[in-house]
């Protein structure tokens, strides 16, 4: 990755920032807040603590949309078993082990659960749990839960954001935990140039926002860049 293209291009959204106002990606910034104030990986009532983790007051795409229900799954997945489900989250959320190991492990328990919801309601249409559709979910989740260490990925996203950047290698296939990485140098440019931050900051609604550090910035600047 080119730091001057990086530099370069954290000035191209600068001027897009400043020059489109009605730019409005903060769903995402209210829906971290959501998170942040009702998870509870100790609750008595498991299923109805990770629904109100994820609520929003203007959209629910981020996890219901036209064939991808990712969160209408994994509420029956807690139907099914709630105090798998619990570990599960415990291990996805456990920052002493390696993210794609955590990432990995949990994607496959997802299919485990699929397995065994499909043999206890053998007319069930359902074929998937979405969990494992680029990451994408599972990859909100650990962005909602520690803002300033990850952000939602998307994988074509990522690719063209590196090739724009310069990067001589650039992923065939899934990389989150590169992903990750990558996103936490460009949040620091981002910081280092301050202002961009500062007009984030400044369009953001006290009480409806998450208004601390957080990576949603820095996946905004890459979905931006890449469009």
């Amino acid at each position: 990755m080119n730091l001057q293209k990086l530099n370069d291009t954290i000035q191209t959204y600068k001027s897009f920032l400043k020059s489109n106002t009605r730019h409005d990606p903060y769903p995402k910034w209210e829906s971290q807040k959501v998170f942040q104030e009702n998870w509870d990986i100790e609750a008595l009532d498991f299923r109805s603590m990770y629904d109100r983790s994820l609520q929003n007051s203007r959209t629910r795409r981020l996890w219901k949309r036209e064939n991808y229900e990712p969160k209408d799954m994994m509420l029956k997945f807690i139907g099914l078993n709630s105090e798998f489900v619990r570990y599960m989250f415990q291990d996805l959320f456990n920052e002493n082990k390696e993210v794609d190991g955590r990432i990995d492990r949990f994607v496959f328990h997802c299919d485990e659960l699929l397995r065994e919801y499909k043999e206890t309601h053998p007319r069930s249409v359902e074929n998937s749990h979405f969990h494992d559709d680029n990451y994408q979910m599972v990859s909100l989740y650990l962005a909602f839960r520690y803002p300033e260490l990850y952000a939602p990925y998307d994988f074509e996203s990522f690719r063209r954001l590196l090739q724009l950047l310069g990067s001589m290698d650039v992923p065939k296939v899934n990389d989150v935990g590169r992903y990750f990485k990558v996103m936490r140098t460009v949040y620091k440019f981002l910081q280092k140039d301050g202002e961009v931050l500062e007009i984030h900051r400044q369009r953001l609604k006290p009480g409806l926002h998450f208004e601390g550090e957080t990576m949603l910035v820095a996946e905004d600047f890459m979905r931006m860049v890449t469009g």
